[in-house]
This record gives C-alpha cells, sequence and structure tokens, in this order.
C-alpha cells in the first residue's frame, strides 16, 4: 500500500533568530519586540514569533517521538525501556509510551509529520 500523500501543507512562520548574548541577558530585551512602538507593527511580529515557536515545537516534539520509539526498538541490543526514556527525557512513563508509539507512526509514516 502506497503511502498517503501529505495534503497539508507546513506553515512558514517567521525565522526565529538568534539573539546576541547581551542582549539575552537582558531580561526586558525579547527578539526587539520592546523597540517597536507601533501597535500594529508589534502584534504582526510579536504573532509571527508566537507561529514560529509553535511549529518549532511541535517539529522539536517529533523529533522527541522518532528518538524515543528508536531507542524502544526491541532490534536495538541496546535498546531502552520506557521507564529509563522516560527518566531521561523527564517524562512519566505513560507519556514515553504515548510518544514510542507516535514516533513508531511517523516512523512508518502513518502520521502525517
Amino acid at each position: 500500500m502506497a503511502e498517503p500523500e501529505r495534503t497539508e501543507r507546513r506553515l512558514r512562520p517567521a525565522p526565529l533568530l538568534f539573539e546576541p548574548s547581551e542582549a539575552a541577558a537582558d531580561p526586558e530585551h525579547f527578539f526587539d519586540l520592546e523597540s517597536i512602538e507601533d501597535p500594529r507593527e508589534l502584534l504582526v511580529r510579536a504573532t509571527e514569533l508566537t507561529l514560529a515557536f509553535r511549529a518549532a515545537q511541535d517539529r522539536a516534539m517529533e523529533f522527541q517521538a522518532v528518538a524515543a520509539a528508536q531507542l524502544a526498538d526491541p532490534r536495538r541490543f541496546d535498546r531502552l525501556s520506557p521507564a529509563a526514556i522516560a527518566a531521561q527525557a523527564e517524562w512519566t512513563e505513560d507519556y514515553a509510551h504515548r510518544m514510542i508509539e507516535f514516533g513508531e507512526d511517523l516512523l512508518r509514516g502513518t502520521r502525517e509529520a
């Protein structure tokens, strides 16, 4: 059976630019948002950052799930138990089981990534 075609396109969020270390050390500084005076421009940029962070979080979670599935793969001689994966990732064991299953689905290509 062929893999289902992906019909949903990923949003292309605003790029997350790395901040200089001195700016990051300033708790009032956040991606230069504090310097934007026009509220409309501030709303646009803050929304772009919100979408970018959400997309980054979703993508990172998919990579976590794939890694968990690979680490739990019974074909690996050094496989980890769900409890060991949970401890390493600071998850509950139940969540580790769900992430392993999600990762297995992603690896098989049965879920939209």
